[in-house]
C-alpha cells in the first residue's frame, strides 16, 4: 500500500520499532517517516544482533534506500539527532522539517526539576513537555532557527505527498502508545500531545484519505512506564516470574507489567481506525512460539489468542513477532 501508519495500541513499549524495521526492510518504503512527540519516545531496533536504541531518527533507517525524515509536529534535541545519525550513518538521506521545535537545555531542566511532571506524572526528563508548552505559546525556536540543522532541513508534508501521488510506498512511525495521548489516554498520567494515527498524520502533513492502512502495535501483554492506572497490574515479583519484567529504553526505568486487555485493545482500534493488528513477544507469553515463522507452526494455545484478539477487535491480526530479530516474525498480510 502507497501509505501506511504504525501506532502504539497501549501505553508505548509495544515494540513499534521491530514492526516498522521489518515492513521498511520487506516493503522497501521510498520514505519512512516519524511522528509522534519527540526524544521521550525511545525506539529499539535489533540488526544482527545489534541493538540500536532510537530516539530521533525512524527506525525504518534499517532499509538503506528509504529516505528517512522527520515530520514537522516532532521535537528535535540536536544533540541526540547528531548522535543518532552518526550510529545510524544515514546522513546524506535523513531531512527534518523547517518547523520542527527544538527542545533546548532549559526544557529539560524545566521537566526534570518539576514535582508534577518528573515526580507526579513521572515523564521522562527529556524536555518534551516545557517545550510543546513553549510551542503553544509561539515562543519556541524551530529547526529552521538553527544554523547547525541547515543542511538536513527540508519540506516533509511535501516530499511525502508528492511520493504518495507518484504511488510510492511512504511508512509513517508514530510513537508512544493510546492511552499516553493528551487527549485520550488516562490524563493526566499521558504525553504532551495527542499520538493517535490522526495525529501521525498531522505531525507529518498528510490529510486522511492519503493513508490506505493503520497498522495497531499491541505487546502480547501490556507495560508502562511511570504513573497511572494499570489494569490488572502485577507485582514484580511475578513479572519477573514470567519474564515479563523489562527496562525503559529512554529512562532505564523498570517497566510496570500486566496481563493483555481485550478492553483497551478494542477501544484503541476504534480510536485509530486501525485496518491491522500486529502483535510482539507473543514467544515471552507462549515459549514455544520462539522463532516460529509459520502460523501454522505456533502452539495451540498462541493461536486460541490470537483468534480471541481478533474477534474482540473485529480486525486481522497480520503480523506477530516471535523473536527480537527483525524478521523474528509471521507475516500473514497475504492471508487476509
Amino acid at each position: 500500500m502507497p501509505c501506511e501508519i504504525v501506532v502504539g495500541g497501549f501505553f508505548g513499549d509495544e515494540g513499534k520499532g521491530k514492526i516498522i524495521s521489518y515492513l521498511a526492510s520487506r516493503d522497501k518504503p521510498v520514505i519512512v517517516a516519524r511522528a509522534g512527540v519527540g526524544t521521550n519516545a525511545g525506539h529499539t531496533v535489533v540488526v544482527n544482533g545489534k541493538p540500536f536504541k532510537l530516539r530521533q531518527i525512524p527506525s525504518g533507517f534499517t532499509y538503506e534506500k528509504a529516505r528517512l525524515l522527520i515530520g514537522p509536529g516532532v521535537l528535535i534535541n540536536p544533540e541526540i539527532f547528531f548522535k543518532e545519525v552518526e550510529e545510524t550513518n544515514c546522513k546524506d538521506r535523513i531531512g527534518i522539517d523547517y518547523q520542527c521545535g527544538v527542545i533546548e537545555k532549559k526544557h529539560i531542566e524545566e521537566d526534570r526539576g518539576s514535582s508534577h511532571l518528573h515526580g507526579k506524572i513521572g515523564s521522562t526528563g527529556s524536555g518534551c513537555g516545557p517545550a510543546n508548552a513553549e510551542r503553544v505559546l509561539r515562543k519556541l525556536k524551530l529547526a529552521k532557527d538553527l544554523p547547525e540543522l541547515q543542511p538536513y532541513l527540508t519540506d516533509v508534508s511535501l516530499e511525502i505527498n508528492e511520493a504518495i501521488d507518484r504511488g510510492d510506498t511512504v511508512l509513517v512511525e508514530g510513537t508512544q502508545g493510546t492511552y499516553l495521548s493528551l487527549y485520550h489516554g488516562t490524563y493526566p498520567f499521558v504525553t504532551s500531545k495527542d499520538v493517535c494515527a490522526a495525529a501521525a498524520c498531522s505531525d507529518v502533513g498528510i490529510g486522511p484519505t492519503k493513508v490506505d492502512d493503520v497498522i495497531i502495535v499491541f505487546k502480547a501483554y501490556v507495560t508502562r512506564v511511570g504513573a497511572g492506572p494499570l489494569e490488572g497490574e502485577l507485582s514484580e515479583e511475578e513479572a519477573k516470574k514470567r519474564g515479563w519484567l523489562e527496562i525503559a529504553t529512554v529512562t532505564g526505568r523498570k517497566r510496570r507489567s500486566a496481563p493483555f486487555n481485550f478492553k483497551l485493545a478494542k477501544r484503541a482500534v476504534m480510536l485509530n481506525g486501525a485496518t491491522q493488528i500486529a502483535i510482539t513477544k507473543i514467544d515471552i507469553v507462549f515459549p514455544d512460539a520462539r522463532g516460529v515463522s509459520n502460523y501454522d507452526e505456533l502452539p495451540v494455545e498462541a493461536k486460541n489468542f490470537i483468534e480471541k484478539v481478533e474477534k474482540e477487535t473485529g480486525i486481522p491480526v497480520t503480523l506477530i513477532g516471535t523473536g527480537p530479530g527483525i524478521n523474528e516474525i509471521i507475516d500473514r498480510r497475504n492471508e487476509k
